[in-house]
C-alpha cells in the first residue's frame, strides 16, 4: 500500500520545481540576426563554403557573380533540373537572386588539396591537351578559351573550372548531353559536349580535378573576344543572356 506524502514534502517538491524552472524562464530566446548570411544557411547546409564539393553540391563560393546568377534563373526558369534547386528558386525575384548570386561571389575560403585520381597518364595527357589546346578537327575549343587562362573563369558570366570535382564535371557532361541542363541558346556547351567522346570527357574531368586551385586567384576581367564558339549565357555583345 502506498503511503500518501506528507504536505510538506510536496510543498519541497514544487518548490525545486518552480526553482528549476525560473532559470529557464529567464533566459529569453536570442533573436535570430536579420542578414543575407543567416537567410542563406539553408544554401550552406549543402552548399559548403569550407568544402571542395561533390557530384551532387558543387562549391559556389568565388564564382562569378553573373553566372550564379545565371545558375539560378536556369533553375528557376526549367533550364537546368534539380528539384531541389527549383523548389528553393521557384518564388525568389530577379534581384534577391542577383543579391544571392554577389554574397556568394565575395567568399574566398581556401580549397582543399586535389584528390587522387586514377587515371592513366594517355588520359592526362589527353585531358590536358584538351584543355589547354582543344581538338580542331572535332571543332572543339580549348577549355582556357571561354574559362580564363588560369580556368579560374572570366567576370561577369563564365565560371572557373579549377577546384571542381571530377564526378562533378563529369556529372554536368552527362547532364547536357541527356537535356536535363541547359543554358541561354545558342548552349555553347551543349555543342561542346556532342563533340566529345566518352573518353574525352573522362580525360578533360579527370586532369581538370587534379590541378590545384588557389583561392587567391580571382575569376579573369576579360578574355578575347570573339569567344571561339557562339555562347548565350557570355554573349561577344555585352548584351544580356
Amino acid at each position: 500500500m502506498t503511503l500518501p506524502i506528507p504536505m510538506p514534502a510536496r510543498l519541497l517538491g514544487a518548490a525545486l520545481l518552480l526553482a528549476c524552472a525560473a532559470p529557464l524562464a529567464a533566459a529569453a530566446p536570442k533573436p535570430l540576426q536579420d542578414t543575407l548570411e543567416q537567410r542563406l544557411a539553408a544554401c550552406t547546409a549543402c552548399h559548403q563554403a569550407k568544402e571542395r564539393g561533390d557530384a551532387y553540391f558543387p562549391r559556389i563560393a568565388g564564382k562569378p557573380a553573373g553566372y550564379l546568377y545565371n545558375q539560378l534563373r536556369n533553375f528557376r526558369e526549367g533550364r537546368r533540373k534539380y528539384p531541389m534547386m527549383t523548389y528553393m528558386t521557384e518564388h525568389l525575384p530577379d534581384a534577391y537572386l542577383q543579391e544571392i548570386a554577389q554574397y556568394f561571389s565575395e567568399q574566398h575560403p581556401p580549397y582543399p588539396a586535389p584528390r587522387p585520381g586514377s587515371a592513366t597518364p594517355a588520359m592526362v595527357e589527353r585531358g590536358r591537351v584538351l584543355a589547354l589546346q582543344g581538338d580542331p578537327a572535332r571543332n572543339v575549343p580549348a577549355c582556357v578559351a571561354c574559362h580564363g587562362e588560369r580556368l579560374t573563369g572570366v567576370a561577369p558570366a563564365i565560371p572557373g573550372l579549377v577546384g571542381l570535382p571530377r564526378d562533378y564535371i563529369n556529372a554536368q557532361f552527362g547532364a547536357w548531353r541527356n537535356k536535363a541542363r541547359r543554358a541561354h541558346a545558342p548552349d555553347c556547351m551543349a555543342e561542346i559536349t556532342a563533340r566529345l567522346s566518352d573518353a574525352d570527357v573522362a580525360a578533360v574531368s579527370g586532369w581538370l580535378a587534379a590541378q590545384t586551385a588557389d583561392a587567391a586567384i580571382p575569376p579573369a576581367a576579360a578574355i578575347a573576344r570573339p569567344l571561339p564558339i557562339a555562347c548565350g549565357s557570355a554573349p561577344d555583345e555585352g548584351g544580356k543572356p
